[in-house]
């Protein structure tokens, strides 16, 4: 009556309808939920907690890794090429590649000419963890 796959599962909702009890009442489905939602702000910061979750701290860089970022910046400075740049924005890792026009080591951010469309990019230098060589 019921196929062998079916037979050990013990959620009914990984069932087919057809193969389970007709005498068991399916439900009110998402009905049921309807006066939850009548507080939409409360969704809505249940919703950015669920982001929050996800975001990370910023990295912390050792004084090794940071000479070294500062020793490739200025290597793709000289050599004008593209570059692509992992950088910290609000809880993220964020990419981007671009070409280096200017480093400006007293306010300690770096200006940069996008891949895209050739807008200029400020990045603080603070914000940089990691520079790889740009593949097309």
């Amino acid at each position: 009556m019921i196929p062998k796959e079916f037979k050990d599962e013990t959620d009914y909702r990984n069932i087919p309808r057809e193969y389970l009890n007709s005498n068991i009442p399916k439900g009110r489905g998402m009905v049921k939920w309807q006066p939850f939602a009548t507080l939409p702000e409360q969704f809505e910061t249940i919703q950015q907690y669920l982001i929050d979750q996800n975001k990370i701290d910023r990295p912390i860089l050792s004084d090794d890794q940071l000479s070294e970022l500062n020793l490739q910046l200025h290597q793709a400075l000289h050599i004008e090429q593209y570059i692509t740049i992992e950088y910290y924005q609000s809880g993220w890792l964020e990419h981007i590649t671009l070409k280096i026009k200017n480093i400006d080591m007293v306010h300690m951010y770096l200006e940069g000419y996008s891949l895209n469309n050739l807008e200029i990019i400020k990045l603080s230098l603070f914000d940089i963890t990691r520079i790889n060589p740009y593949n097309p």
